[in-house]
């Protein structure tokens, strides 16, 4: 059967564009200088990713990667505003993090969300905005304004969606320890259960529950192998899903298996995995379990496992799949030792509230204005905020045109500019097009002008 679990996608992003502001003047019987109606463009739709707890894997995004919200439409005379485009939902896994791709390399770039409660949700694309009809540029030396804004094109491009397992407890171990089996018999879960190694290929979750009523839920993570922190075996693929647990079920086969490993060695074997995949996890609560202890000639490896963990002070269970012994008793500790650390999670300080956070660093990255030399006097200048003032201009308008220069002043463009090195005379690049910089008339030294990108912001360049 096909393996239909799919713990990570890369999924193509693109907000609805704004619709055009509309340049109408109201003519009506008996009102021969009725002035500026033009209604704004409506705002494009925003593509947002939800965390939805129906969901438990990203099999919507494996076949399908491009997502386009709905455009708004264009402004229209006598006030009459463009529709909004409608927003596109995009409904993940609780557990999932959105990532922004670098667009040449297609790697993370940072990371823009972590959904981790139901509900939860964040704008991974916003709409452009829509363009201002002409009523908003009257002032009192601008009565008639013969201009409108166009709408913003919405920016295109490529996100990651992370699945991270939400469990308490992650069982994890060599493969064919057992740790199938032991999800079986303390929960409902039914994972595939097989004599050979990598019978699990994806995780499985089960709700255990310990006789006094405590529950956790327990997750099985598919086996490690020496190297998995590399990426050998299929271990970048399911390390991940143990970052979130608050507990790590080290199930440790103490019969060596086919290969007649050691069990001592295989117990150090996982945890040195675990420590070099993120180093966090070293100082994780871990139970130690020793399986399979209903077979014979299993003693001493049985105590010489139980010394390593004690001396690292994990706590030690010998028990056996098979047959049940030992497991009520683990079963029993785990929710003990999951409720204590849910409650100490719920008496640490609040969490804040990241989204908020999430949407100030878009808007920071929005304003900065970066200024780079190209030639002696040529200079590149990128940004979305300044791209999208002069995508929103009507070249053909002279009025308009005008306006987008007051606009660059208010920004902060011109300081800069300035502070960059250019002056008087230097040919200024944005997109497509070329302006020329009306600024400072002495050159510095050429030699001295830094030879790093600057960047500002705008709250910078005013200051």
């Amino acid at each position: 059967m096909e393996n239909t679990f799919t713990d990570l996608s890369h999924i193509n992003v693109k907000g609805g564009d704004g619709g055009a502001g509309c340049m109408s003047f109201r003519r009506e019987a008996f009102v021969p200088k009725g002035g500026p109606d033009g209604g704004d463009g409506g705002r494009g739709g925003n593509v947002v990713v939800e965390a939805d707890p129906q969901l438990s894997s990203l099999i919507d995004y494996r076949y399908k990667h491009h997502f386009r919200a709905e455009r708004g439409t264009h402004g229209q005379g006598a006030r009459r505003h463009g529709r909004d485009g409608a927003d596109l939902v995009l409904r993940v896994p609780v557990g999932t993090v959105v990532r922004e791709l670098d667009p040449e390399t297609q790697l993370p770039a940072y990371d823009i969300a972590d959904l981790t409660q139901p509900g939860e949700r964040v704008v991974v694309a916003p709409g452009g905005a829509g363009g201002r009809g002409n009523i908003h540029f009257v002032t009192s030396v601008r009565r008639a304004p013969a201009f409108a804004e166009k709408g913003e094109p919405a920016r295109e491009h490529w996100i990651e969606l992370e699945m991270k397992l939400m469990a308490d407890a992650a069982l994890v171990g060599m493969p064919s320890v057992g740790k199938s089996s032991i999800i079986a018999r303390i929960s409902a879960a039914r994972p595939k259960i097989a004599d050979y190694p990598f019978t699990t290929l994806v995780p499985n979750l089960g709700v255990a529950r310990a006789a006094n009523g405590q529950s956790f839920v327990a997750a099985d993570v598919p086996g490690l192998i020496e190297g998995a922190s590399e990426g050998k075996g299929l271990g970048h693929q399911f390390l991940r899903h143990i970052e979130r647990t608050a507990l790590i079920l080290h199930v440790v086969d103490v019969t060596g298996g086919y290969e007649g490993r050691d069990a001592v060695e295989d117990y150090h074997t996982i945890n040195d995995e675990l420590a070099a995949y993120a180093s966090e996890l070293a100082s994780r609560p871990q139970i130690v379990v020793a399986n399979k202890c209903d077979l014979p000639g299993v003693e001493e490896a049985v105590e010489r496992l139980r010394a390593e963990a004690e001396r690292d002070g994990h706590a030690f269970f010998a028990v056996s799949a098979a047959t049940g012994v030992g497991l009520d008793a683990l079963v029993s500790h785990c929710a003990a030792e999951v409720s204590r650390l849910r409650a100490e999670a719920a008496s640490a300080a609040p969490a804040l509230d990241l989204s908020e956070r999430w949407e100030r660093e878009r808007q920071r990255r929005d304003r900065q204005i970066r200024v780079r030399r190209e030639e002696r006097h040529a200079w590149r200048v990128t940004g979305s905020q300044i791209e999208r003032m002069v995508i929103q201009t009507d070249w053909d308008n002279d009025e308009a045109v005008a306006y987008l220069q007051h606009r660059f002043d208010r920004c902060g463009l011109d300081d800069a500019l300035s502070k960059a090195g250019a002056v008087n005379g230097d040919e200024v690049r944005i997109l497509e097009l070329t302006f020329t910089f009306e600024g400072a008339d002495e050159a510095p030294d050429f030699d001295e002008l830094v030879e790093d990108d600057l960047e500002v912001t705008a709250e910078e360049a005013e200051e």
